[in-house]
């Protein structure tokens, strides 16, 4: 079957080309490598995938005529759509960014898949739509209508969009809500990089809410075996509109304190972290802790790789691309 996947040079879009190669896929990836980090970082992701039979096309979704022509031309089976504008705080600084990268480009993806006769399309969203709700664990059932950034918004809008568009064409879609997810190859803007970078620096790391903060810590290669899972499960007609619309959290079911987490980073590097704590940012969330039952009676799956696990495999991915 071919398989796009679009943000293939991006963190978690590497490792899902790759894992959909090992299973005989034909995968062919997209993505438009923006230098909202290093691109080189991108580019060397690509270079790991050159190495299998994959095909890579470099393309701004944001391009309606452009993503028109790729699905007429290449007739993909099934869709998985990663590519976006990532990151919460820099919503508050390029808002234009968001609407762009996640609203008008996710809309030509979904004309894509109309018109193309798409079996079903899998679509990342993210846990920031869970917004100001506090009753943890999150569940799929609790309200997203709080959002309390730009990029929670657009990935709510996402899931709606991707509903009304399989209610109205029959385009099976699954939402994924992704809970902080970590690893090797990841973000030089997501704080493993930058807290690693400090703490062998022997620099600070701002701790925000002065350390009052739990994160759902969730390793990549978990976040691809549920995208994985869920891609060959198109869903069902829906009891309240018939669309075949469904979304599922991809968490580890462990809200971790900030603390615990920046220790366990500092202990696996070897060197003590220096804390500068700070208040709370705008945008951000106080706790997440996914509730992951309907992944789990979906797939077989839920995702349990334990924290001390995953930040060793982070760190000796870190030392040997950034240290070697």
């Amino acid at each position: 079957m071919k398989i796009l996947v679009t943000g293939s040079a991006g963190f978690i879009g590497m490792h899902t080309v790759l894992r959909l190669l090992q299973d005989g896929h034909d995968v062919v990836g997209v993505d438009n490598l923006s230098a909202y980090y290093d691109v080189g970082l991108k580019q060397a992701r690509l270079a790991r995938l050159s190495q299998q039979c994959f095909g890579q096309i470099e393309l701004d979704l944001v391009d309606a005529a452009a993503t028109r022509r790729l699905f007429e031309r290449e007739q993909f089976g099934r869709v998985v759509h990663l590519a976006a504008q990532p990151g919460v705080r820099h919503s508050l600084v390029d808002p234009h960014a968001y609407t762009a990268n996640n609203v008008t480009a996710f809309l030509n993806v979904l004309e894509g898949c109309r018109h193309g006769g798409v079996e079903h399309l899998v679509y990342a969203s993210s846990s920031s739509v869970y917004g100001t709700n506090s009753v943890l664990p999150f569940s799929e059932d609790q309200r997203t209508d709080h959002p309390v950034s730009l990029y929670a918004a657009t990935k709510r809008a996402n899931e709606l969009m991707a509903h009304s568009y399989s209610h109205l064409f029959g385009i099976p879609a699954t939402g994924l809500r992704f809970f902080t997810v970590y690893g090797p190859w990841g973000r030089p803007d997501m704080s493993p990089i930058a807290f690693a970078r400090a703490i062998l620096a022997g620099e600070p790391i701002k701790v925000f809410n002065h350390g009052r903060m739990r994160r759902d810590f969730t390793f990549v290669d978990d976040i691809v075996e549920g995208v994985v899972r869920t891609l060959a499960i198109p869903p069902a007609p829906c009891a309240e509109s018939g669309a075949r619309h469904a979304i599922y959290n991809i968490g580890n079911h462990q809200a971790v304190g900030l603390e615990e987490y920046i220790d366990t980073l500092a202990a696996a590097l070897g060197k003590a972290a220096i804390k500068d704590y700070q208040p709370m940012q705008a945008g951000d969330m106080p706790a997440t802790y996914a509730d992951t039952s309907r992944l789990a009676a979906l797939t077989g799956f839920a995702p349990s790789t334990p924290l001390v696990e995953g930040v060793a495999r982070f760190v000796a991915w870190y030392k040997a691309y950034y240290h070697p």
